[in-house]
């Protein structure tokens, strides 16, 4: 199975969190990493350590959209609250879909949401690659 991940994550959000929101949505699909083949969040996360040490780790390259791409994608979940915060209505989910190469029907995993010990979010969606 080859999936596309989408990532969304609150600034300063730690590698761990991150980490344990993947590990999760992962679980909950049946899949492990090594069934991740592609990558994405927004263009405003591309500096974003805790993100870029969880993709350092695991040998993955994330692919950034600007939020004009995101949100020009039709998603199950959107969001006023994100759109607020990132000028589009979908991080994750539209990241997946687009990286994917796919449409929402193949979303295996709309939207997994995990709030660190630290307080912050991490929010993890996964589409099964088209082919």
């Amino acid at each position: 199975m080859k999936l596309a991940l989408g990532l969304g994550c609150d600034r300063g959000t730690p590698a761990a969190t991150i980490e344990q929101a993947i590990a999760e949505a992962l679980a909950a699909c049946g899949a492990q990493s090594d069934d991740v083949h592609r990558v994405a969040s927004i263009d405003l996360k591309a500096n974003e350590y805790g993100l870029l040490q969880v993709a350092e780790k695991h040998g993955w390259t994330i692919r950034f959209y600007p939020a004009a791409e995101l949100a020009a994608v039709d998603v199950l979940n959107p969001s006023e609250t994100v759109r607020q915060h990132t000028g589009t209505p979908s991080v994750s989910e539209a990241a997946a879909l687009l990286v994917g190469g796919t449409d929402k029907t193949r979303l295996l995993l709309e939207k997994h949401k995990l709030r660190g010990p630290d307080g912050r979010n991490a929010t993890v969606s996964i589409a099964r690659i088209a082919e």
